[in-house]
């Protein structure tokens, strides 16, 4: 089930997305859900029931503007090296425990929305990333505990100034420049299996990133659990996964992004991304 967040003018609203019709949440009795009630079986089973028996209203997909699919981004954890392929491709030995960064959450923007390439001398990457949206409050929680606590999956495209990123010998700055975390189309909040995940990103319409999660090193069991045991993580806390291999900073001769360009990042069972590039 893939939920959307969308506004047909000025007043987001919520709704279940299914092909090209949204099915609006507008009329539960609860009012607009919590990322608590999307970690609740029975309630995503009535919504369901609701969907599949038509009872809600309906919207065209076409005739919305989708939103980042969080309402309240909290902070931005973020795994490095957390492919195989990725880590390949540097020549980089696997990491023994996950490395973490942080993106500033005022980075995240909406699905078909610009990324603002700053200008300069920064080479802007992409980096198709599975996002991990906490629902729950988690604290030192085991591996197997993180699935109760999660309220679902979505795309972020973790764009990156590398220039900054190496002038700073850090990463917080060059990966938190205003927009340079796209996120959405949906929240696919059924049980799937985040472990085994198809994930691709495109730039204009030519594959530069294909791979799926089954490459983590860390799963996402092992690398929220790992977070939880120093750092208390509350609902809207994302935690994004890491980025398979063949981003342009490696690339031969590198292949950063530009004016002009567009990105596309598909990850299955969640949908595609896209956001165009443009000058600041």
């Amino acid at each position: 089930m893939q939920v959307v967040r969308y506004t047909r003018g000025t007043v987001p609203a919520w709704g279940i997305k299914t092909g090209d019709t949204i099915h609006a949440l507008a009329g539960i009795e609860e009012g607009d859900p919590t990322l608590s009630d999307w970690t609740n079986p029975s309630f995503r089973d009535r919504i369901a029931r609701a969907v599949t028996e038509g009872t809600l209203s309906q919207v065209s997909v076409d005739s919305v503007s989708l939103l980042a699919p969080i309402d309240e981004p909290g902070t931005i954890i973020c795994a490095g090296l957390n492919y195989r392929d990725h880590a390949e491709e540097q020549d980089k030995e696997l990491p023994e425990r996950p490395m973490l960064f942080s993106k500033a959450n005022s980075a995240v923007t909406n699905p078909n929305d610009p990324i603002v390439h700053p200008g300069g001398d920064e080479q802007v990457d992409y980096e198709v990333e599975l996002a991990v949206v906490m629902g729950r409050r988690a604290s030192a929680i085991e591996p197997d505990a993180v699935y109760d606590h999660v309220a679902g999956y979505t795309v972020l495209n973790d764009v990156s100034g590398r220039t900054s990123q190496f002038e700073d010998g850090q990463f917080f700055r060059g990966k938190s420049y205003d927009t340079f975390a796209p996120l959405g189309p949906t929240l696919a909040v059924d049980d799937i299996d985040p472990n085994a995940l198809d994930v691709e990103l495109r730039v204009n319409g030519t594959v530069k990133q294909s791979s799926n999660t089954e490459q983590f090193v860390f799963d996402v069991g092992e690398l929220v659990s790992y977070i939880s045991q120093s750092i208390t993580l509350h609902p809207g806390d994302i935690i994004s996964t890491g980025t398979p291999g063949g981003v342009g900073i490696f690339r031969e001769p590198v292949d950063c992004l530009e004016p002009g360009d567009s990105c596309a990042a598909t990850i299955e069972a969640i949908g595609t991304l896209n956001n165009p590039v443009i000058g600041e």
